[in-house]
């Protein structure tokens, strides 16, 4: 028997009221006591050590929902790592009480049509999880047994907290089939345009950075990228881009992730003939990009628009963030309570410098 065998508790007690971040709608988020989630045989109950702000959960707090992932009034948050504090009758043997692990936001079927075809994101029965910004979360049975994950010694709650949001960048970046020495153009330097940067960068390609304000692009310099544009000070974005690439003939691949439609024609301007230009960003219901299908033909551009992660991308993401790949500390910015996150969103939305913010329940 270890030694982790021998001083795992056999019992941890868990309060019946826990404080939680409740969405009611749009920007319309309370600091609540709500019951403990009760457990069925299969589940799993963590008590959150730590969680992330990201993107989407400012877009899903901006909006007061997420058509595939919550529905108001519902707590919310999904970048977490955890401990274990208490399990189903039919929770597998391997999990023990006190363990630390990440739990994705999802798990697929594995039965399904899209599942048969290698392609879980696309699940025809995806099982989402939020809950990540309050003292407690419950986690489904399938995503205990798809996509929880122990986590290393080696690595810290933050640098945890971010497997899921790297998982999705690495299914990106699969997409895209970079090569070394490739040159690629991210355009947006929030959280996930920067991971791009930082693991395009470690996979030996040639990064460059674009963005609306120096701070994020300073970041991006940091994370590997060997030029960066500031794109309020050109006139032409996509012919100061061609022209740091070889010939001026376009960067190889282009990762779109600003999330407007201007900069979508931007990366299909920038491209190079034969390039692949990867719309990570979603755009909002019944949005309309205009584009000139002769160019895309005659140029031969290939476009894709990877959407979430699979189980692989997760396991990817732990080894990733094991390897020393990516750290939290180049991204998160501050830590902060539960009952400051109102005022946090406010502020992200005003763009003020955060990149993720560490909420500890």
């Amino acid at each position: 028997m270890g030694v982790e065998e021998v001083l795992a508790p056999t019992k941890i007690l868990v309060p019946s009221r826990m404080t939680a971040a409740v969405l009611y709608g749009s920007e319309d988020l309370r600091i609540e006591q709500i019951d403990v989630p009760a457990l069925s045989a299969e589940e799993v109950l963590l008590r959150v050590r730590l969680a992330l702000t990201d993107g989407t959960d400012l877009k899903v707090w901006k909006r007061g929902y997420h058509a595939k992932m919550i529905r108001p009034p519902a707590v919310f948050g999904h970048e977490v790592v955890g401990e274990i504090v208490a399990m189903g009758k039919r929770v597998d043997a391997k999990w023990r009480l006190g363990v630390r692990v990440i739990a994705a936001n999802s798990a697929p079927c594995f039965r399904c049509y899209q599942c048969r075809r290698g392609q879980e994101n696309l699940c025809e029965d995806l099982l989402f999880n939020n809950g990540a910004y309050a003292e407690y979360m419950r986690i489904p049975g399938r995503i205990v047994r798809e996509n929880m994950l122990e986590v290393p010694h080696s690595i810290d709650d933050h640098s945890a907290a971010l497997v899921e949001p790297l998982a999705c960048v690495l299914r990106g970046i699969h997409e895209m089939e970079v090569r070394t020495g490739d040159t690629a153009a991210v355009i947006g330097c929030g959280p996930i345009g920067l991971k791009f940067v930082r693991m395009l960068s470690r996979r030996g390609v040639r990064v460059i950075a674009l963005a609306r304000r120096e701070a994020p692009l300073e970041v991006a310099r940091k994370l590997g990228a060997v030029a960066t544009i500031n794109v309020t000070e050109v006139a032409d974005v996509a012919a100061a881009v061609k022209a740091l690439t070889d010939e001026q003939r376009g960067p190889d691949c282009v990762v779109e992730a600003a999330g407007n439609p201007a900069t979508w024609q931007q990366a299909l301007a920038m491209v190079r003939r034969g390039g692949v230009v990867n719309f990570f960003s979603g755009l909002p219901k019944d949005t309309r990009v205009e584009i000139a299908p002769a160019a895309i033909h005659y140029s031969e551009i290939k476009i894709i628009s990877p959407f979430h992660h699979t189980p692989r991308f997760i396991r990817e993401a732990m080894e990733a963030i094991r390897r020393g790949d990516i750290s939290a500390q180049d991204f998160v910015t501050e830590e902060i309570g539960l009952v400051d996150l109102p005022q946090a969103f406010e502020r992200m939305k005003a763009r003020s410098g955060e990149i993720k913010l560490a909420v500890r329940p």
